[in-house]
Protein backbone atom coordinates (compact mmCIF):
# COMPACT_ATOMS: atom_id res chain seq x y z
CA UNK A 1 0.00 0.00 0.00
CA UNK A 2 1.49 3.44 -1.02
CA UNK A 3 1.49 6.56 -2.44
CA UNK A 4 3.67 7.40 -5.72
CA UNK A 5 3.80 11.84 -6.25
CA UNK A 6 5.51 12.44 -9.54
CA UNK A 7 5.61 14.70 -11.97
CA UNK A 8 7.09 17.79 -10.68
CA UNK A 9 10.45 19.09 -12.44
CA UNK A 10 12.02 22.20 -13.35
CA UNK A 11 9.76 25.19 -15.61
CA UNK A 12 9.98 28.77 -16.21
CA UNK A 13 7.99 31.28 -14.90
CA UNK A 14 4.48 31.20 -16.86
CA UNK A 15 5.11 27.10 -17.47
CA UNK A 16 2.62 24.27 -16.79
CA UNK A 17 3.38 21.16 -14.71
CA UNK A 18 0.94 18.19 -13.87
CA UNK A 19 1.46 16.20 -11.08
CA UNK A 20 0.39 12.75 -10.16
CA UNK A 21 -0.54 11.30 -7.07
CA UNK A 22 -0.88 7.46 -7.58
CA UNK A 23 -2.23 4.85 -4.91
CA UNK A 24 -1.13 1.16 -5.24
CA UNK A 25 -3.04 -1.50 -3.12
CA UNK A 26 -5.95 0.43 -2.30
CA UNK A 27 -8.85 2.51 -3.94
CA UNK A 28 -7.86 5.90 -4.04
CA UNK A 29 -11.12 7.32 -4.88
CA UNK A 30 -12.18 5.96 -1.33
CA UNK A 31 -10.32 8.57 0.25
CA UNK A 32 -10.02 12.77 0.43
CA UNK A 33 -6.93 13.45 -1.42
CA UNK A 34 -4.90 16.83 -0.48
CA UNK A 35 -1.88 17.83 -1.97
CA UNK A 36 0.92 20.25 0.45
CA UNK A 37 4.01 21.90 -0.68
CA UNK A 38 7.19 23.33 1.51
CA UNK A 39 9.29 25.65 0.31
CA UNK A 40 12.88 25.37 2.17
CA UNK A 41 12.67 27.16 5.43
CA UNK A 42 9.12 27.13 5.34
CA UNK A 43 6.15 25.89 6.83
CA UNK A 44 4.03 23.28 5.08
CA UNK A 45 1.34 24.90 3.14
CA UNK A 46 -1.84 23.30 1.60
CA UNK A 47 -2.47 23.92 -1.77
CA UNK A 48 -5.32 21.73 -2.77
CA UNK A 49 -7.92 19.02 -1.76
CA UNK A 50 -10.66 16.73 -3.70
CA UNK A 51 -12.94 15.41 -1.28
CA UNK A 52 -14.21 11.60 -1.65
CA UNK A 53 -17.54 12.75 0.06
CA UNK A 54 -18.98 14.81 -2.93
CA UNK A 55 -16.00 15.66 -4.93
CA UNK A 56 -15.78 18.83 -3.93
CA UNK A 57 -12.49 20.81 -4.20
CA UNK A 58 -10.90 23.60 -2.48
CA UNK A 59 -7.34 25.90 -3.00
CA UNK A 60 -5.29 27.65 -1.30
CA UNK A 61 -5.76 32.14 -2.38
CA UNK A 62 -2.22 31.48 -3.41
CA UNK A 63 -3.18 28.86 -6.39
CA UNK A 64 -6.93 29.65 -7.19
CA UNK A 65 -7.56 29.98 -10.73
CA UNK A 66 -3.98 28.61 -11.48
CA UNK A 67 -4.22 24.87 -10.12
CA UNK A 68 -6.93 22.17 -10.97
CA UNK A 69 -6.97 18.98 -8.75
CA UNK A 70 -9.06 15.91 -10.55
CA UNK A 71 -9.50 12.20 -10.44
CA UNK A 72 -8.93 9.44 -12.46
CA UNK A 73 -10.61 6.80 -10.67
CA UNK A 74 -9.59 4.10 -14.23
CA UNK A 75 -5.78 5.03 -13.13
CA UNK A 76 -6.37 5.38 -9.26
CA UNK A 77 -4.64 8.73 -9.46
CA UNK A 78 -5.33 12.38 -8.68
CA UNK A 79 -3.66 15.14 -10.70
CA UNK A 80 -2.43 18.95 -9.91
CA UNK A 81 -2.34 20.27 -13.00
CA UNK A 82 -0.28 23.79 -12.21
CA UNK A 83 -0.36 26.96 -14.78
CA UNK A 84 1.13 29.89 -14.92
CA UNK A 85 3.24 29.26 -12.31
CA UNK A 86 5.58 31.30 -10.28
CA UNK A 87 8.60 31.22 -8.62
CA UNK A 88 7.25 31.07 -5.48
CA UNK A 89 5.59 27.93 -6.46
CA UNK A 90 8.76 26.68 -6.21
CA UNK A 91 8.71 23.91 -3.54
CA UNK A 92 8.73 19.86 -2.76
CA UNK A 93 5.02 18.69 -3.46
CA UNK A 94 3.24 16.25 -1.05
CA UNK A 95 0.53 14.35 -2.27
CA UNK A 96 -1.84 12.53 1.08
CA UNK A 97 -4.61 10.50 1.42
CA UNK A 98 -6.78 10.60 4.67
CA UNK A 99 -10.62 10.22 5.76
CA UNK A 100 -12.29 13.22 6.29
CA UNK A 101 -13.30 14.85 9.86
CA UNK A 102 -15.49 17.53 9.81
CA UNK A 103 -13.64 19.16 7.41
CA UNK A 104 -12.17 18.65 4.43
CA UNK A 105 -9.02 19.70 5.22
CA UNK A 106 -8.79 17.93 8.38
CA UNK A 107 -8.26 14.45 8.68
CA UNK A 108 -10.08 12.11 11.11
CA UNK A 109 -8.76 11.74 14.46
CA UNK A 110 -5.82 13.61 12.67
CA UNK A 111 -4.64 11.19 10.94
CA UNK A 112 -3.01 11.38 7.20
CA UNK A 113 -2.68 7.91 6.61
CA UNK A 114 -0.92 7.60 3.21
CA UNK A 115 1.57 10.14 2.01
CA UNK A 116 3.63 10.00 -1.66
CA UNK A 117 7.08 10.74 -0.86
CA UNK A 118 7.28 14.01 -2.58
CA UNK A 119 8.55 15.77 -5.59
CA UNK A 120 10.39 18.97 -5.77
CA UNK A 121 9.38 21.73 -8.61
CA UNK A 122 10.99 24.74 -9.27
CA UNK A 123 10.04 27.69 -11.13
CA UNK A 124 12.70 29.86 -12.52
CA UNK A 125 14.45 31.37 -15.67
Amino acid sequence: VQLQAYGGGLVQPGGSLRLSCKGSGFTLDYYTVAWFRQAAGDEREGVSYISTRDGGTNYADSVKGRFTISRDNAKNTVYLQMNSLKPEDSAVYYCTAYQEDDSPWVPLKGEYLYWGQGTQVTVSS
